[in-house]
């Protein structure tokens, strides 16, 4: 296999319904409603969304929230990156590594650290395992279920509100 010519560009109004046809293609839960809300919250300054194309054809998307919502990361403005995403036929072809980097170095500009949250189940599997490689680490807070701390011994259930908080220093002083 080649290795495909990608871009990384904003996301655009056809995005939504291309990228959400192709999540529910492979099985994955989607709706136009999540990259809508993206595209309103780039409108309104809250984010960035970044798309990679190879070859010309949509092959995965991420946000950056300038300052997290909710988690252990909110109010201390270190932006988030959020809703890393490479459709299935794409991946392992360096195209996350690409939206990670685009990630990065706009969060670069505003902080010296970048921070996400992770999901726990095998499904996050690949994902976690690039964040390690990529030199982002637990915050220590502990695992978060539902935008709160999940205490020691509290039952929870392993599905995508599972997860753990993760940051990575980008300069160094």
């Amino acid at each position: 296999m080649s290795t495909p010519n990608i871009l990384i560009r904003p996301m655009n109004e056809n995005d939504p319904i291309y990228f959400s046809s192709e999540e529910c293609a492979q099985g994955w839960h989607a709706s136009t409603d999540k990259l809508n809300e993206r595209l309103r919250h780039e409108k309104d300054g809250r984010c960035i969304t970044f798309v990679a194309e190879a070859d010309g054809v949509g092959a995965g998307y991420v946000s950056l929230y300038h300052q997290p919502a909710c988690g252990p990361f909110a109010g201390k403005q270190i932006p988030e990156i959020v809703d890393f995403n490479v459709l299935q036929k794409f991946q392992r072809q360096g195209i996350g590594s690409r939206l990670m980097d685009a990630c990065e170095e706009a969060a670069s500009r505003v902080c010296d650290r970048v921070c996400l949250g992770v999901g726990l189940h095998a499904g996050y599997g690949s994902a976690q395992r690039m964040y390690a490689k990529r030199g982002y680490i637990p915050d220590g807070s502990g695992v978060w279920y539902g935008d709160h701390v999940c205490e020691p011994y509290t039952a929870c259930e392993n599905d995508d509100d599972l997860v753990l908080y993760l940051s990575k220093v980008l300069k160094h002083d």
